[in-house]
């Protein structure tokens, strides 16, 4: 069975091995033994903390197969981003050129750095190793995410952003540093993407252009990239948008990778969500969907997702057998929530 849990100390050397296997432009995982030991520490404080309002808190996830102890995949949510570290876009926009004079009108479209997401909840870090990349595992790391933010709302932004990974090549070079590198630059995109990855960003406010760049002016590989998502994080935006996320505009400094939105109550998730009781029935029928299952708990969250399930919609109740209580960490009438994935 899988289970998604908190990360915990001894999945150090797993964390590690999925930062190594992420690659160029994972940004959230750099392959460094030092942020990847604080990210753990932070999570687990995080989910430790009593909060009303989100401040600064990261969850990290990991996808465990409970029958081997194997880690699958990882998943996070940061409850407000750039509170701290500031967290910079560029922001699609346009200007018009006219001269009456000249009978002259030019629409130009230019990018203006911001830091509009200040403080929005963002997800992260969604990564499943390609050995297990079948059946709905990968969905299933996206979506429940959205289930936890729901259960603990007082700990989220009423906004949830997700960066997409930009356009690059096999050896993480993007077209659009290309340019801004020529220009502005000494450094190589996979340099420049890992020191976001230590949370060094000083670097962004030192060296990028203060005023917007108009995008005719870059060149048209670089114009070319503009909002649109590597060639492997297509499915993850496309379940994204599924769930109701948009992309308004905003896009990544180094890569040009789209960032989409949404709120927290319209996300279909969220809206999808049943809640009720649990019975334990070891006799329960394979339904005709999958279920995500979760325990609705903090530092002992526990989801999983299974087909052995049934929901009573009168009654309000969750049936399920006793290994899916048991790696849920519930008993018989217990809060349950869940969804069809």
């Amino acid at each position: 069975m899988q289970v998604l849990r908190p990360i915990s100390s001894e999945d150090f050397a797993a964390l590690k091995t999925i930062a190594v296997e992420s690659g160029h432009g994972f940004t959230s995982l750099p392959v460094d033994d030092e942020q990847l030991t604080s990210k753990i520490h932070r999570s687990q404080e995080s989910f430790e903390k009593h909060l009303n309002a989100p401040v600064n808190e990261g969850y990290l996830f990991v996808l465990e197969d409970t029958r081997t102890g194997e880690i699958l995949g990882t998943t996070a949510i940061e409850a407000a981003v750039g509170m701290q570290v500031p967290l910079y876009h560029y922001h699609q926009g346009k200007t018009v050129h006219h001269s009456s004079t000249l009978n002259v009108y030019n629409t130009v479209e230019i990018l203006s750095i911001c830091n509009d997401y200040t403080g929005s909840s963002e997800i992260c870090t969604l990564f499943l190793r390609e050995q297990f990349r079948r059946g709905l595992a990968g969905r299933f790391l996206s979506r429940v995410r959205f289930l936890f933010m729901a259960q603990h709302s007082n700990r989220f932004s009423d906004k949830v952003i997700a960066e997409m990974r930009g356009v690059s090549d096999e050896h993480g070079h993007s077209p659009f540093w290309q340019w801004l590198q020529e220009h502005f630059f000494s450094i190589e995109f996979p340099q420049a993407d890992h020191l976001v990855g230590l949370g060094d960003k000083v670097f962004i406010s030192e060296l990028m252009p203060k005023y917007p760049i108009y995008a005719n002016l870059l060149s048209p590989e670089a114009q070319a990239v503009i909002g649109h998502v590597h060639e492997k994080t297509k499915p993850a935006l496309r379940l994204l948008q599924k769930e109701g996320f948009e992309h308004r505009g905003y896009v990544d400094l180094f890569d040009a990778g789209p960032t989409v939105e949404a709120r927290l109550e319209n996300i279909r998730t969220v809206r999808e969500t049943k809640s009720g009781n649990l019975i334990i029935d070891d006799q329960v029928a394979n339904s005709t969907e999958t279920w995500a299952l979760s325990n609705g708990q903090l530092a002992q969250f526990r989801a999983t997702f299974t087909t052995e399930v049934l929901w009573d919609e009168i009654s309000q109740t969750f049936t399920v057998n006793s290994e899916t209580a048991q790696a849920l960490k519930l008993s018989a009438g217990d809060k349950i929530s869940g969804f069809v994935l």
